[in-house]
């Protein structure tokens, strides 16, 4: 049985190794996509954040009060800023908001700096200062957040402390002066756990992805091309076509899961640079023997369930178009089975690692958090092979049928 099984595998890894055609549309085009879009994604974003820090805003302000010009100069907030007059007409500047060829409009309450220093007790008027922008604008919403930080906050601090004298008695206690001194985590598990929301997901749709683009033409595709039908004929047994079939979609579809990985590990620090300004730190994986060990089955055995899955489809459908069409469900329940992980928790309870799809999902991301447990472990690998070696057992059945091999 084992020469036939290799044979066989050795017949579909040349076909699909001897096609260029093929190979760079598997394995090549990909790469070069996935790099390509998230480093031009990334490039735009930062980009655009240049912009708009390098953008000087236009600020008008109502009524300011004397002292707020020196207070603008002393934060050194820059913009374009004009000051108005109570009776200067504001509606046209808000339809220049409205339209984003005006960032912001700031008015203060007519008789601010009286109304602040008439203040006695509780009750007494309190003047307010109302900030005009647009969120649907990045320039707007940017000089809004800037001139409230940084001018707005720094105004109101400084009359408090004329108010009161010294801001320390309005002070009881701090809290964490430095918040990094105080810090105790898990680094691999803080990393594990952002990667955790993303890479499981990924991994499984992409293997499936690969399953999907490859199972379809090699089985059912060769139905229609009727070499299959010539393979069947032949002296090798059945069962020997089916595992052959079934490891060499296997090998070459973890071959396109891990082109797609490493163009993703490859881009997306470069996407992420350039979404977070160059603020984003390095995020480091670190695994020991054993769960490497534990991600190389889970993997294996995960590969070996889509293959599969994918094969019984492609057999039993009459043409290439009816299976792709057949297939599309199993993918969606993939991405709905994987897409659990985005909460980015984890999971820690035992029977959930006996749902098919779901449990290779969690195990990857609890593996990435270094919390994966030998029971959930053993649950996850026990119910995908469980699982495969039933479709296994299926695609064989349907093998042996004439009327389903020959369309009969």
């Amino acid at each position: 049985m084992l020469n036939g099984t290799k044979n066989i595998v050795k017949k579909e890894l040349s076909r699909v190794f001897h096609d260029k055609k093929m190979v760079f549309s598997l394995f090549i085009m990909p790469a070069v996509m996935i790099v390509g879009m998230y480093s031009l994604m990334g490039t735009l974003l930062g980009n655009m954040m240049s912009d708009i820090e390098e953008h000087v805003p236009s600020v008008y302000i109502q009524n300011a009060p004397a002292d707020l010009d020196e207070m603008i100069q002393t934060t050194g907030y820059e913009a374009d800023i004009e000051y108005l007059e109570e009776s200067d007409n504001i509606d046209d500047l808000k339809d220049g908001i409205f339209n984003g060829t005006v960032d912001l409009l700031v008015v203060f309450d007519e008789g601010f700096s009286d109304t602040i220093g008439a203040y006695q007790a509780a009750g007494d008027p309190i003047p307010e200062v109302k900030t005009y922008y647009n969120t649907a604008e990045d320039y707007s919403s940017a000089a809004r957040e800037s001139f409230v930080s940084r001018v707005l906050y720094s105004y109101q601090q400084g009359l408090l402390t004329q108010r009161l004298g010294n801001m320390e008695q309005l002070t009881v206690f701090f809290i964490d002066k430095d918040p990094n001194a105080s810090v105790i985590v898990d680094e691999k598990k803080q990393d594990g756990r952002i990667l955790g929301m993303l890479v499981p997901f990924l991994l499984n749709i992409m293997l499936f992805a690969g399953a999907m683009g490859l199972g379809v033409d090699a089985i059912t595709g060769e139905k229609e091309r009727g070499t299959l039908s010539s393979m069947l004929v032949s002296p090798i047994k059945r069962g020997e076509i089916v595992f052959g079939k079934l490891i060499s979609l296997a090998i070459m579809s973890s071959i396109s899961a891990a082109v797609y990985v490493v163009s993703i590990v490859v881009a997306m620090p470069i996407l992420m640079n350039g979404a977070t300004g160059g603020e984003l730190g390095a995020v480091s994986l670190q695994f020991s023997p054993l769960e490497v060990i534990m991600l190389f089955v889970i993997l294996i055995v995960v590969v070996y369930l889509y293959v599969a899955i994918v094969a019984l489809i492609a057999v039993l459908a009459r043409t290439s178009k009816e299976a792709n069409t057949y297939v599309m469900p199993a993918y969606i329940l993939v991405m709905l089975g994987s897409i659990m992980t985005y909460a980015g928790t984890g999971d820690t309870k035992l029977a959930n690692f006996f749902i098919p799809i779901y449990n290779s999902a969690v195990s990857i991301q609890n593996l990435l958090m270094g919390e994966l447990t030998l029971a959930q472990f053993g649950a996850t690998v026990l119910t995908i092979s469980v699982l495969a070696a039933i479709i296994t057992s299926l695609i064989t059945r349907a093998f042996n049928s004439e009327k389903i091999m020959f369309n009969a």
